[in-house]
């Protein structure tokens, strides 16, 4: 355990004011944020950034915070960030007073790795917005609060702002945070700009601001699932058989999206992927996640008629724009078999999609200095994408929304063909034709785990133990859920080999209920005896069975009227809170952008002990119960399905089931 490390932690703010640090090599920074503010505005945002700070300091701080203002939008307090490397360290090697406060610590940290955060240096992890904390102030006291917590007391944040400890009690969570939450009247994307430069707000995103982002493996294996289902559904492919020989295209190399490149070669597809942010395409190719860089798309037609014709399973990636790509493809003629998109549309004019005709240089200057402009600029090329994607939709390539605003963004600039007659969206959400009534409707989800030991041994360990619970399971499965299990089963198991660890020690898979409550106590058995060194933290991503409420993605697939209602993300929060969590979180913002979702995670320590057994089982049935009731009174037949087999499971939960009304009588009822 470095002293120094220990030291700065607890120390919290420094006792003077210290140097500003070097910039990190090649890491990759936020762009700037459009100048939003009226001059008083200005003020106000100085004086509350001042607030964390002696007043003796203010005049030698307010000048450079002021310049951060002007210059990028927003007031990081870049000279505060701390010299020590920010990585997930051993569980051990935290000052703390209780073992959850230290947990949280670990993942905070490896939220903001250099290796994991899209832009480190300005506390994003990813998405291009998502924020672990607005300034690196509140990172300072919030790591000093947790150093000093004990099992009497429960840290609260107001997005990233660390409001204090209060008196709590042991089954209390040991953190509760909020991020982005405002009155529903004042959640426009306009209001989010002017409060976030504020310095009142930020956006978590779902892993960001939550402290559970485990890097783009949590998306590799929902993009490899949703994959395979894509080829199951659209293309008819046995269930067996991966997308050898297959292409899919799409876009985005970035914290989340980086994802696609592994996750095609995964499932055996040649995959192109556009990408215009050369850093963001060379930190894939150098992870080895990314096979192949080109940027002539003449060479790049001829590597996939290669690829396909040899059945090569390749990640290409394309440096440029994806609008040229679709073009490009759309002119030759060539068969694309399934596409998508995942360019950060939930921010589309502060740096989530770049516009065709532009530079990434002349983008980023631009969306400063005319906004105007740059959203004309943005809703052109997504005119010219979309329609470049109708021409290859209509020659047979299956298509679909990826959860990132496309279609939103696309109908609103729009584009021709995006809508139906009857205004619904003309392609699916992922969700709504696959995720939803494959996975969330019969409870799976994006289960993960964190090894607070930093030791790789113990992820193997957990990988084996994982395996062996689902093949247990699998054996008396029924059919409805058994491909799922199976597809789980293999991923696991290769899971080692797939080279899927950046940052912390942690794994992802899709599990139901009773399968992650399965594994969460066979974990907490091997925590407690000795088969794994430390403690084990559990998760998912909020993009699951109950934690989201969000019409255009998690909630696509619930018909009923319900799906603009936000009560379900809320209960399970609440619901998650006196059931056991480690810590929990609630955010407005998160995947489709600003005042378009409500969701929220938790954090669940596994020490080994009885009561964290007990913990683990109780929050974990709430936490996918939860939604499958919501999901069965949308009368979804999966979810009937699995909130029947709940409830013979557990002879406590009692949940209101629908009666299906005949269509007939319904007609009738309005016939003149």
């Amino acid at each position: 355990m470095s002293d120094s490390f220990v030291k700065q932690v607890s120390q919290g703010m420094p006792y003077t004011i210290p140097p500003m640090p070097p910039d990190l090599p090649g890491v990759n920074h936020a762009p700037a944020r459009p100048d939003v503010l009226t001059t008083e505005e200005k003020k106000l945002a100085l004086k509350n950034a001042l607030r964390y700070f002696p007043r003796e300091w203010h005049s030698e701080l307010a000048p450079e915070f002021a310049a951060e203002l002007e210059n990028d939008g927003r007031i990081y307090m870049r000279r505060f960030r701390p010299s020590y490397e920010m990585k997930a360290r051993p569980i051990s090697e935290y000052p703390a007073r209780t073992p959850k406060a230290a947990a949280i610590m670990l993942m905070i940290q490896n939220n903001l790795d250099v290796t994991v955060a899209q832009h480190p240096q300005e506390l994003i992890t990813y998405g291009g917005n998502g924020t672990v904390f607005q300034n690196w102030a509140q990172y300072l006291i919030t790591m000093k609060y947790l150093s000093e917590m004990t099992e009497y007391q429960t840290l609260v944040l107001y997005s990233g702002h660390p409001l204090g400890l209060f008196p709590s009690h042991p089954e209390a969570p040991r953190l509760v945070l909020t991020n982005g939450m405002v009155i529903p009247n004042y959640s426009s994307r306009n209001d989010y700009d002017r409060m976030a430069a504020l310095g009142v707000t930020l956006y978590g995103q779902m892993t960001a601001g939550s402290f559970m982002y485990i890097g783009p493996q949590g998306i590799v294996h929902g993009t490899t699932i949703t994959l395979l289902n894509a080829g199951r559904k659209y293309l008819g492919l046995p269930p067996e058989a991966d997308l050898s020989g297959r292409l899919f295209v799409t876009s985005g190399l970035g914290g989340m999206s980086g994802a696609q490149a592994k996750a095609s070669v995964i499932a055996g597809a040649v995959c192109v992927i556009a990408e215009i942010n050369p850093k963001a395409i060379g930190t894939r190719y150098e992870q080895g996640w990314l096979q192949e860089i080109e940027n002539d798309l003449d060479r790049v037609l001829i590597r996939i008629e290669q690829a396909r014709r040899a059945g090569e399973a390749l990640s290409l990636g394309y440096t440029g724009n994806i609008v040229d790509l679709w073009e490009k493809l759309a002119d030759e003629g060539i068969h694309v078999d399934l596409g998508s998109d995942q360019t950060s549309l939930h921010n589309p004019y502060l740096g989530g999609y770049y516009p065709a005709g532009l530079s990434l240089a002349e983008s980023n200057r631009m969306m400063v200095e005319d906004p105007e402009e740059f959203r004309k600029a943005v809703q052109e090329s997504l005119r010219r994408q979309v329609r470049a994607i109708n021409i290859l939709s209509t020659a047979g390539m299956f298509f679909w929304d990826y959860g990132n605003a496309f279609l939103l963004e696309a109908s609103r600039a729009g584009a021709q063909g995006i809508l139906r007659t009857d205004g619904t969206f003309a392609y699916p959400s992922y969700v709504e034709d696959i995720m939803g009534p494959i996975c969330f409707d019969y409870g799976f989800g994006p289960f993960r785990w964190v090894c607070t030991s930093g030791d790789h041994e113990d992820l193997k360990k957990t990988d084996r133990i994982a395996a062996n619970v689902l093949e247990n399971m699998a054996k008396e499965a029924d059919p409805q859920i058994k491909r799922q299990m199976l597809d789980n089963i293999r991923w696991i198991k290769k899971a080692e080999e797939n080279r899927m660890v950046v940052g912390s020690q942690a794994r992802i898979l899709y599990a139901d209920r009773q399968g992650r409550i399965n594994i969460a106590r066979a974990f907490n058995d091997a925590v407690a005896d000795g088969g794994i060194s430390a403690p084990i933290v559990l998760g998912r991503d909020h993009h699951d069975v109950s934690g989201t409420d969000s019409p255009y993605r998690e909630t696509a697939n619930i018909r009923d009227g319900s799906m603009f209602t936000a009560d379900m993300a809320v209960q399970n929060v609440i619901g998650d809170s006196f059931r056991g969590a480690t810590w929990v979180s609630l955010h407005n913002g998160g995947g489709v952008g600003w005042g378009e979702v409500i969701n929220g995670g938790f954090g669940l320590l596994l020490d080994g002990s009885p009561e964290a057994a007990k913990r683990a089982s109780s929050m974990l049935s709430w936490d996918v119960s939860n939604g499958l009731a919501r999901r069965s009174w949308a009368r979804n037949p999966g979810a009937i399905y699995a909130v029947k087999k709940a409830m013979e499971a557990e002879p406590d939960m009692k949940i209101t089931i629908p009666e299906i009304a005949d269509d007939s009588i319904i007609d009738s009822s309005f016939q003149d």
